[in-house]
């Protein structure tokens, strides 16, 4: 790799090391803390099924197309893997050292099967015969005789056996499956105090009741295991064909794919361990030491007894009472532009937009793009009523959205089913804009409406991640999101250029490109440069050498960068005027925000793009402008929250150390916490307001 770039996957475990970070940080409320765990596993358990299986295919290839790489595969691998293993070791010393001895504090007890009394014994006992025996699955191992396969994902345990009265008989190896996906993983045992709360993992279940499932054996011991599989989706020639019947037929291989990673109890021994690796036939690196447990992404589910002082005080959402207090929401729209802030404000301005449409007399046509939805949607719902009142309704679903797929295909099915026409993904391209149109007949001639998000049509999602949202009835904007939707249906190039928007496949990197030169231009005559980026991701390189370029000429550039970030910050004679932070808080930062001083008169877009080379040269994706001054104003309000962070802020730099922004003058502002209670205020001044007008009306 190019020294001045770091290393995408080797990036973007600094960032999950910023969640892990917060699992350490006692500062968090406790179940907090175990909910940043599982987080973190749930990070890196699909890091491991998609990056670590694309580095281990790339060990594979030709040693002619290993010289173009800039870096080889296996030293990229080798130091994934050293960096994960050290992570690892940190996990279970936050968990062992940290986690459980503040959980004992709290009057929660994780209890080992050693641990146990016999009233918990006996109830052990009990549990495994009645609830787990059938989901069990014994298997004695054979080397070269018996190659079991192991359900991707899936916890196991491995078993050193040995015949019972032989002491000098071999000793032979098993595994048994724990059945975690049909039953809870941490089980509440009885408690001999009130007001204490026990709890075992199932897998301790199944070590206290292994033996009586080798009958005939002595069990010597056990460690736990798991493996992952490759979960790419390798669609053989995806450019001609039936592609959603291809991806339905990938979907059927993903849990069958090749191992991308064994995880395995660092504690194990190494005969043990070397058996496995032959009998599963894995290379060494292929395998990943990990803790006593793992599957940790199950703390999601770990039990909290109603404790709520060990958890954050839920932000409950805002209402944005212009459009959900609005008895004619298009008027309200066609008076303004409208911003809303997930998950600081409610989803429901979204929600009524839809089901407003979807009754509405003078509504003739609604489309929208789905990339991820949730198992239940009202707008899903919203859009089949529509039909139901005559209106001509459209879809364009993305089945390429990774782990989404058999989702995407599900609602596409159901929506066909309904009367919605829907619109599937091209072969070879993504598309990962978020909008959404609306065809009203106002004053006998027709009117548009749309919506723009930085973030899916998610109900469920829109709760956790941080996006926003703009409504907006504008002709220049809205004439070219019907652009957009004409070249998804139609398949067809536009005959005009956009002038507004910006968007993958056609102008959007070359005009983002033209706004930092732009940048650079007036530091040249003499004016200010500045540029702030909030962004998911930054890997492409040839923006970062844009970047790069623009710091050197003098313009300040300052990053909020939540993931992956190749460019490197503050390096002398390559970028000494950008800075970068990245923020890990309650919700997740999801929205990305393009700001360019422009000579004074800033411009300020919205995008459901990161800059990826995948987002700016091979998907349709959309940056949409701000126009209304008082947005503006509103979105940099925010910005300049993240930026003087000094909570949760951390320092993206080369070395990936996240060391956390200093507080300069001792206040602390935590940017999330700021913004939630900037837009109370509004609410309320806006809340103040109406009563006010209500009660001049009744005067």
């Amino acid at each position: 790799m190019d020294s001045r770039y770091i290393e995408r996957d080797i990036s973007w475990l600094a960032f999950n090391h910023r969640v892990l970070q917060e699992a350490a940080d006692s500062t968090v409320p406790l179940f907090e803390r175990i909910k940043f765990l599982a987080i973190y596993s749930s990070n890196l358990g699909e890091f491991f099924a998609v990056r670590i299986a694309q580095q281990r295919n790339l060990l594979r290839i030709g040693k002619k197309t290993k010289k173009e790489l800039d870096l080889h595969p296996r030293t990229v691998l080798k130091t994934i893997l050293g960096i994960v293993n050290d992570q690892q070791e940190e996990f279970s010393e936050i968990f062992e050292k940290q986690i459980i001895p503040e959980l004992a504090r709290n009057k929660i007890f994780m209890r080992r099967r050693l641990d146990l009394n016999e009233e918990q014994k006996k109830f052990v006992e009990n549990y495994f015969r009645e609830h787990m025996l059938p989901y069990v699955q014994p298997v004695l191992l054979v080397k070269n005789k018996i190659r079991p396969f192991l359900t991707n994902a899936s916890l196991y345990l491995s078993v050193m056996l040995r015949t019972k009265g032989k002491d000098r008989a071999p000793v032979q190896y098993a595994i048994v499956k724990i059945p975690s996906e049909h039953l809870p993983r941490f089980i509440e045992l009885p408690s001999a105090k009130k007001g204490h709360f026990d709890l075992i993992m199932i897998d301790d279940i199944v070590r206290h009741s292994i033996a009586w499932l080798f009958p005939g054996y002595d069990v010597l011991d056990t460690f736990s295991i798991k493996l992952t599989r490759d979960a790419e989706l390798y669609i053989d020639d995806e450019f001609s064909g039936d592609l959603l019947e291809k991806i339905k037929v990938s979907l059927q291989r993903r849990n069958v794919g090749p191992a991308s990673r064994l995880v395995y109890d660092r504690e194990m021994p190494k005969e043990l361990l070397k058996y496995l690796q032959t009998v599963l036939e894995l290379e060494n690196y292929d395998l990943l030491p990990e803790g006593r447990y793992h599957n940790n992404f199950d703390f999601f589910k770990f039990p909290t007894f109603e404790l709520n002082h060990l958890s954050l005080k839920p932000l409950e959402p805002l209402s944005y009472l212009p459009l959900e207090e609005s008895t004619d929401i298009f008027s309200t729209i066609q008076q303004k532009d409208h911003l809303i802030h997930l998950p600081y404000h409610s989803y429901e301005s979204v929600i009524k937009l839809f089901q407003t449409a979807a009754h509405d007399p003078n509504v003739t046509h609604i489309k929208i793009i789905q990339y991820r939805v949730g198992s239940t949607s009202r707008i899903m719902q919203a859009l089949m009523e529509a039909v139901e009142k005559g209106k001509r309704v459209s879809a364009f679903i993305e089945v390429k959205a990774r782990f989404d797929e058999e989702a995407n295909i599900s609602w596409g099915q159901k929506l066909e089913e309904a009367g919605v026409k829907v619109h599937y993904s091209f072969p070879g391209l993504k598309v990962h804009s978020k909008a959404a149109i609306i065809r009203r007949i106002e004053n006998g001639k027709p009117k548009l409406y749309t919506y723009l998000s930085t973030g899916n049509f998610h109900e469920v999602t829109a709760k956790i991640y941080s996006d926003m949202g703009l409504f907006t009835s504008n002709p220049e904007i809205t004439g070219e999101i019907a652009r957009i939707f004409s070249i998804l249906e139609t398949r067809k190039l536009p005959e005009k250029e956009f002038e507004h928007l910006l968007v993958g496949q056609f102008n959007l990197r070359s005009e983002l490109v033209n706004l930092i030169r732009k940048e650079v231009e007036n530091v040249k005559n003499g004016k200010k440069g500045r540029i702030i980026l909030k962004l998911n991701n930054l890997q492409d390189t040839a923006m970062i050498d844009e970047l790069y370029a623009a710091s050197q000429r003098g313009v300040e550039i300052k990053l909020i960068v939540r993931g992956i970030c190749c460019l490197i910050p503050g390096e002398k004679g390559l970028s000494e005027n950008i800075s970068a932070i990245g923020i890990v808080d309650r919700f997740l930062e999801h929205a990305r925000i393009f700001l360019f001083h422009n000579d004074g008169d800033e411009k300020i877009l919205l995008s459901s793009a990161d800059w990826m080379t995948r987002n700016l040269s091979y998907r349709i994706e959309t940056a949409f402008p701000l126009y209304d001054k008082d947005i503006k104003e509103f979105v940099k309000d925010l910005i300049d929250a993240q930026l003087n962070d000094n909570v949760k802020a951390r320092i993206i730099d080369k070395q990936g150390r996240n060391k956390y922004v200093v507080r300069e003058n001792g206040i602390p502002v935590q940017s999330q916490l700021e913004t939630y209670y900037y837009l109370k205020r509004q609410q309320d001044q806006h809340r103040k307001e109406l009563k006010q007008n209500q009660e001049q009306i009744l005067d």
